[in-house]
């Protein structure tokens, strides 16, 4: 029997990943490389270059914006800590039965709506300049402070939707189960739904981590000399925009294998599915 040219080289690919990837680094050289003619080609180019790409001020200002970037870091794992743990605080009351619970519920409800509907950019100003001008005695005008709590609140918002998406999707019958064996209804949840949940949201978790460490550069609007705030002062002192280039490789280094690591995830997690 016959078998079409299709089949065929669709066949001959499987039997030979070799020639496939030559095939791809071979497009991808072309392709890249034709953007690259047509740029260094383009009548601006040389301006461009030189305002953009200057070697000098790159190496002149990549070492203040890592120190700079500390601060970013320290945002970032601070917040991500409380975010973790309030966000399933949130989801869980969101999800608490019967109609004594109401109340909560729809306060968790407006506060989650509220936070996922306002700009980022937004809240950090509000936070930042609202809060310090009040001179309330005894509450801080640190701006690292209300960067931190800004960035918390907005976050724990989006992240306690994607627990609760979690634990909604574990059968009502796993509590059954657990409630079956004397568990009360917290520790059916504590030690039953809850792991489950959590490790199905994994991957989605660590999207909206690579987001948190992204925005952190928001709080230089109210003054945090982070990495952001750090490139606009070489910016400013030079009028060269190299810096900014210097911020983008530093963020490029830190995002991508985080973004790897999380599609690995959600294909292992594809292929356990797959297997089930």
């Amino acid at each position: 029997m016959s078998v079409s040219p299709p089949v065929a080289r669709r066949r001959r690919s499987r039997r030979d990943p070799r020639r496939a990837v030559l095939v791809a680094l071979a497009s991808t050289a072309v392709v890249f490389g034709a953007l690259a003619v047509l740029i260094v080609n383009a009548p601006n180019w040389p301006l461009v270059q030189h305002d953009f790409f200057d070697p000098a001020k790159f190496q002149e200002s990549l070492p203040a914006l890592i120190r700079s970037f500390g601060i970013n870091v320290q945002l970032f794992l601070i917040a991500e800590a409380l975010v973790l743990v309030l966000a399933l605080v949130v989801a869980i009351l969101r999800g608490l039965p019967g109609p004594v619970f109401f109340p909560i519920r729809a306060l968790m409800t407006i506060y989650v709506d509220v936070f996922r509907a306002l700009p980022g950019l937004l809240v950090v100003y509000l936070l930042g300049f609202g809060i310090p001008g009040l001179r309330i005695p005894g509450v801080p005008v640190d701006p690292f402070l209300w960067a931190l709590v800004a960035l918390t609140l907005l976050y724990t918002a989006y992240v306690s939707e994607v627990y609760r998406a979690g634990i909604e999707s574990i059968h009502p019958s796993q509590a059954a189960a657990a409630r079956s064996l004397g568990l009360t209804r917290f520790q059916a949840l504590r030690y039953v739904v809850v792991p489950q949940a959590i490790r199905r949201v994994i991957p989605p978790l660590l999207n909206d981590f690579i987001g948190l460490q992204k925005d952190t550069v928001f709080v230089s609007v109210i003054g945090v000399v982070e990495i952001f705030r750090q490139t606009q002062i070489k910016q400013s002192a030079s009028f060269n925009w190299t810096p900014y280039v210097a911020t983008a490789v530093i963020f490029l280094v830190l995002t991508i294998p985080l973004t790897r690591l999380t599609d690995w995830l959600v294909a292992r997690d594809r292929r356990r599915g797959e297997r089930g």
